[in-house]
């Protein structure tokens, strides 16, 4: 017997895993501009950046995951839109920095490879750096038998970027009186699927393809992508904004400190934006305390931005976000 043929029934296929790999030139290529300068399958990604429209440039990186929202992704059999979600999750994770997207890698784990799982989660991966104007420059894939159930998989992705040090977003600048901008979030994009699926599909005993009244299903409601803001912010005039933040876990209550100096609280006014449906079933389904829902969902905003009150104007024409709070004296806190 082969050492190959002895590993396959250990349950890592590496003829399986050559051929499933084998496309993944054609698909990312569509991401590549001329800084990359290697391919896909070698032992790192080469990537050649210019750096000659910053005076001092500073790299920024980010890694991160899209939780359980797989699970709903196994439960629905479809893959393409969790590689959506991991690249644009990263992406805001860096833009609120005021960094420019370079290049992304992505690390998929899975019990064993299935070609049609492996094509659809690249093809998300792709379509979402190619938006994004981030390079897709390689990554990893791993057959783990033993750790990971039967048609079950994890990703992971990491994100390196780029902000000229003196544009650097830190919230430095951030000052009482300033205004506190709400850009509206596309459903619970990648945060706080264990309380939700424990809600709709264990308390309330939904499926999958139950209908949330006349509109999409509960796992499509699920399923919407991660929304990506970097365009927006990178369109908005130097200097205008004072700080930005990714509401993810932790929502409103915990990202917006992040971003505080130690003299401010953040007043949000709950009442300036209508709640999407789906958090108010899962608040009311759960009987979850109020407070914990803004701690653990975005609740309907999936980007913070904090100006100053003469700018706002200028960046709610650009950005079409609303006003819903204001920085006040305080100590890094969050009042609801």
């Amino acid at each position: 017997m082969s050492k190959s043929k002895a590993y396959a029934l250990a349950g890592v296929d590496v003829d399986l895993g050559n051929i499933v790999k084998s496309g993944i030139q054609r698909l990312v290529r569509a991401t590549h501009g001329p800084e990359v300068i290697g391919s896909i399958g070698g032992f790192g990604g080469l990537f050649r950046p210019d750096f000659r429209e910053f005076s001092d440039p500073v790299l920024v990186s980010s890694v991160d995951g899209v939780g359980t929202k797989l699970k709903v992704a196994f439960a629905m059999n479809r893959h393409d839109t969790v590689g959506q979600d991991l690249v644009n999750h990263c992406i805001n994770d860096i833009a609120v920095i005021g960094a420019k997207p370079l290049f992304f890698l992505d690390y998929l784990a899975a019990e064993s490879l299935d070609p049609t799982v492996f094509k659809k989660l690249l093809s998300g991966f792709s379509k979402a750096c190619k938006a994004g104007g981030c390079a897709l420059i390689g990554g990893e894939t791993a057959q783990m038998p033993g750790i990971y159930k039967k048609g079950e998989y994890d990703v992971a992705g990491c994100i390196v970027g780029v902000v000229d040090r003196k544009r650097i977003l830190d919230g430095s600048s951030v000052r009482p009186g300033d205004l506190i901008l709400g850009l509206p979030s596309n459903g619970l994009h990648t945060n706080g699927y264990s309380l939700a699926r424990k809600v709709l599909f264990d308390k309330l005993r939904l499926k999958p393809n139950s209908r949330l009244g006349k509109g999409r299903t509960v796992g499509e409601e699920l399923l919407r992508v991660h929304r990506n803001y970097q365009p927006i912010l990178a369109a908005l005039p130097e200097g205008v904004l004072h700080a930005a933040a990714h509401i993810t876990g932790g929502g409103l209550q915990d990202n917006l400190p992040r971003v505080l100096p130690a003299d401010c609280n953040a007043d949000i006014d709950t009442a300036s934006w209508k709640i999407p449906t789906i958090f108010q079933l899962i608040q009311n389904g759960g009987k979850v305390d109020r407070r914990e829902m803004y701690q653990v969902f975005n609740m309907g905003i999936g980007m913070v931005l904090i100006v100053s009150e003469k700018n706002a104007p200028i960046v709610i024409r650009a950005t079409r976000a609303r006003v819903i709070g204001k920085i006040v004296p305080g100590n890094k806190k969050v009042t609801l």
